[in-house]
């Protein structure tokens, strides 16, 4: 079985005379200079998953297409509770898992290098992991392409007129273009919460109510 050492180390190679037990074998360099990703990224697991992919894809010219299946799979992993729950069943057999997550992609017409890539995380019991390692790959994307992800959370959907604003807003803060990630979150009751990697923008109403309330007790 691959650990993440070796898979950072590999390319894919199929097997196309026995695809069932086809052992998917990566090759990747670790002079990652093409790609502007901060070391955080690189020493998470997710991390070094996620840098071997777009290492990949880059090689193969296929980085937008292997984005887009990682960003259906992300929203396919956020509507169902079952196929979080089969990633992360620790008692799934790595057939089990592999099988299923085979389904999937075949159901999302995923390409074949993402296909690969997840029968590997399958094999090595790494599927749990997959949310982070698609959030590292858009990282790294994203700053290849010069971009800064903004996620976006608001009590109510944000309309596109004030999606605009904000992303021009915070583009000229950045000084580089924003890509927003928005999302819902009632309990924030209102206003805005905005992280761009370690920066943390609270303008809830939610925050200030707690801190209207520190402060009375003061």
């Amino acid at each position: 079985m691959l650990g993440a050492r070796q898979l950072c180390r590999g390319t894919f190679i199929t097997c196309p005379e026995r695809p069932r037990r086809c052992i998917v074998i990566f090759r990747i360099q670790r002079d990652l200079t093409r790609v502007d990703i901060s070391a955080g990224i690189q020493a998470s697991l997710a991390g070094r998953y996620a840098s071997a992919l777009f290492e990949l894809a880059s090689e193969h010219g296929t980085v937008t297409a292997v984005e887009s299946d990682l960003e259906n799979l992300a929203a396919a992993l956020a509507e169902s509770g079952e196929l979080r729950e089969v990633t992360r069943n620790p008692e799934l057999s790595r057939k089990a898992q592999g099988d299923a997550i085979a389904a999937v992609a075949n159901h999302l017409r995923l390409s074949d290098l993402t296909r690969n890539f997840l029968g590997v995380l399958a094999a090595n019991r790494r599927l749990g992991a997959v949310g982070d390692m698609i959030r590292a790959f858009q990282a790294i994307a994203a700053a290849q392409r010069g971009e800064v992800t903004a996620e976006v959370a608001s009590a109510h959907p944000l309309t596109d007129e004030q999606l605009a604003a904000l992303k021009d807003k915070l583009t000229a803060r950045q000084g580089r273009t924003v890509k927003l990630k928005p999302s819902v979150d009632p309990d924030l009751l209102g206003g805005l919460v905005v992280t761009i990697g370690s920066q943390r923008i609270d303008g809830s109403i939610r925050t200030r109510l707690n801190s209207l309330a520190q402060a009375m007790k003061a």
